[in-house]
């Protein structure tokens, strides 16, 4: 389920960008190469961070690893948005609280602060917005519920007040981070990066500071050394390590696999799709069929003869059956003004 998870986080960055076929391939590769090791040496008893010190209770270093949501562009569906997050928000409860592997004290304190940190990141994350539009928006609330991230390494280790600390802090350094690929000019269709990489590590970060040993012993057996609150303030230091060597051997690792997967013979393999594919949709170029099959798109891909007129609707699909609601009305105007006599029955049959 982890493993899962954290792939689908890899196809978020890459949404309407990828071929599903090489897609498949990566996601095979990907998960062997990159994952099952971070997850090795973040959560067996012989990894290298495991032995360290590194606290992770439910997944910060290999969830993080894809992360190498406000939404970059406006929601199409916004009531689909929010029931999404409410089933995100949900599952996130056996995320954490699951990682308990039994039902005790320490499990109930995982799923308690697991919807504190969401709760107060979606509303610092709306409050941040806010300063902007004067609008209170529920997609950024649903954006700044990515306080689920934060909590998600520290979910086992920190109190109900640091969990709210855990949310104001993702709310805030990931909604600002989410400007980011505008400064360095990278490509991250639904700010995966921002939101899921950088909330990563701010949690992975905070729970050096705020983890405590008295919350990790609810379950009768774990002793830690705790973080700063326990005067233990080396544990911040193992933190860091997990994160940036997560980081590193992440991207270093994915290039090489984008890398080979680009030049393999024949171009099979390359994930990037066509400008084509990436204007009629993804749906349509990969799958054959639209999820709303009401958008026009043929006059973008190749302008009919015929802008007006019964002649426009053959071969029509989709959008296309209704060639008048692309049509700016102000040009009509003026071009039928000029030319009187090429009008019939009140439709011009000059093409713009």
């Amino acid at each position: 389920m982890f493993a899962a998870i954290t792939l689908i986080l890899a196809i978020g960055a890459v949404a309407e960008r990828s071929q599903l076929g090489p897609l498949m391939v990566f996601v095979f590769v990907w998960s062997t190469l990159v994952y099952d090791p971070i997850a090795c040496w973040t959560w067996n008893s012989n990894g290298w961070s495991f032995v360290l010190g590194g606290l992770d209770f439910a997944g910060g270093t290999p969830h993080r690893g894809w992360g190498t949501e406000r939404l970059a562009y406006k929601p199409h569906n916004t009531s689909y948005v929010v029931p999404g997050t409410v089933f995100l928000w949900f599952g996130w409860f056996g995320f954490n609280g699951g990682s308990a592997l039994s039902a005790h004290l320490r499990a109930a304190q995982a799923c308690i602060v697991t919807n504190l940190a969401a709760n107060v990141g979606g509303l610092t994350w709306m409050l941040w917005d806010y300063r902007l539009d004067k609008k209170w928006t529920a997609v950024g609330f649903c954006s700044g519920a990515i306080g689920l991230v934060a909590i998600t390494p520290a979910s086992g280790f920190v109190g109900s007040p640091a969990a709210v600390l855990f949310g104001v802090a993702a709310g805030t350094i990931c909604n600002f981070a989410t400007q980011l690929k505008f400064f360095f000019h990278y490509d991250d269709a639904l700010d995966i990066f921002a939101s899921h990489a950088i909330g990563g590590v701010v949690g992975n970060v905070l729970t050096g500071i705020f983890g405590q040993k008295s919350v990790a012993a609810f379950d009768g057996v774990s002793v830690i050394g705790g973080g700063w609150l326990d005067v233990h303030f080396i544990q911040l230091g193992y933190q860091i390590a997990d994160s940036v060597s997560g980081m590193t051997y992440s991207f270093a690792m994915t290039t090489l696999i984008l890398w080979a997967m680009h030049f393999f013979p024949g171009g099979y393999l390359e994930l990037r799709c066509s400008e084509e594919s990436e204007i009629i949709g993804i749906d349509d170029a990969e799958m054959g069929e639209y999820a709303y099959d009401y958008v026009g798109l043929e006059t973008e891909l190749a302008p009919p003869k015929h802008t007006f007129g019964e002649d426009a609707l053959e071969g029509a699909v989709g959008g296309g059956r209704e060639p008048m609601h692309h049509v700016h009305h102000q040009e009509r105007k003026a071009s039928t003004e000029g030319n009187p006599a090429d009008e019939k029955d009140g439709v011009s049959e000059t093409p713009l």
